[in-house]
């Protein structure tokens, strides 16, 4: 099945190139769906990219002479710079500068298009944001936090393993004795910078091995010696903080962004339909 679109004929092979280009994701985010199904939607999907990405070149192509001649010869001048000669010839299947250009021109010309399509974009305004933030709170949660301090010494290449373990085992029988927390990890860490105190930590912060023992502490508690793949430790929580929702302050510049691509997508979308609802599309 071959597509002719105002005129312009697009073989299935193109189709087909699509549908190899989405599967991998497609496959992985519709594991669950018929395979049969699925296999029908990613071809309607990709035929409507394949239809869309004919519309968008031919647009381009009414304004690409436009387009300098230096702005040409500047990027084909960075090309040749950052490949060779034959394989830039090869990537583009052609045999001189001049098709180079034609693909520089053809690509510039959309990029000049959609930059046309994006222009002069309303800003989101504050009332906006305020109800996007409302909207949504639940997405704008701090992770639970605590504070941590620990004890550790570091297995490296001037220390090693029996050494290591000898030491967060003399720290061990030090706070068994009686010694306080805070005076070992001054005298005994490893971690000087802080002295061993990390703050508030949120879970993803740090290694996964310290944060399986870490967070599985009460406020108070020191855990046994425990390994991760820097060394020996032995830590003390302080506090815990629960998940919280974040301010709208906090989370402002985030919220502007979605916003902001929101619009982008919808100025896309209307740009597409009408090319759409002008154009001439068939099967054949």
């Amino acid at each position: 099945m071959a597509l002719v679109i105002n005129g312009e004929r697009i073989e299935d092979s193109a189709i087909q190139q699509e549908v190899e280009r989405l599967r991998p994701r497609y496959e992985e985010v519709f594991a669950d769906m018929d395979p049969a199904e699925r296999e029908s939607q990613l071809l309607g999907w990709s035929k409507e990219n394949v239809i869309e990405m004919a519309l968008i070149r031919q647009e381009a192509r009414k304004n690409s002479s436009k387009i300098p001649k230096a702005d040409i010869e500047a990027v084909l001048e960075r090309l040749k710079q950052d490949k060779d000669k034959d394989e830039l010839y090869k990537e583009l299947d052609t045999e001189d500068d001049e098709k180079v250009k034609e693909s520089i021109r053809a690509a510039m010309s959309v990029d000049y298009l959609l930059k046309d399509v994006y222009a002069n974009l309303p800003e989101p305004s504050k009332d906006d944001v305020r109800k996007y933030y409302e909207e949504n709170k639940e997405q704008f949660k701090s992770n639970e936090k605590i504070r941590v301090a620990h004890i550790v010494k570091y297995v490296s290449w001037h220390t090693d393993e029996k050494t290591a373990h000898a030491g967060i085992r003399k720290a061990q029988d030090d706070l068994k004795a009686g010694a306080a927390f805070e005076a070992l990890v001054d005298k005994c860490t490893d971690c000087r910078d802080s002295g061993g105190d990390l703050g508030y930590v949120a879970r993803g912060e740090m290694v996964e091995e310290f944060e399986d023992v870490v967070f599985n502490l009460g406020v108070g508690q020191t855990s046994d010696i425990f390994r991760t793949r820097f060394g020996f430790h032995i830590a003390r929580v302080y506090d815990r903080k629960p998940p919280a929702n974040l301010a709208l302050e906090e989370v402002k510049e985030q919220i502007v962004a979605a916003l902001r691509e929101q619009v982008r997508e919808k100025a896309f979308e209307d740009f597409i339909d009408r090319l759409k609802s002008e154009a001439k599309i068939e099967e054949v």
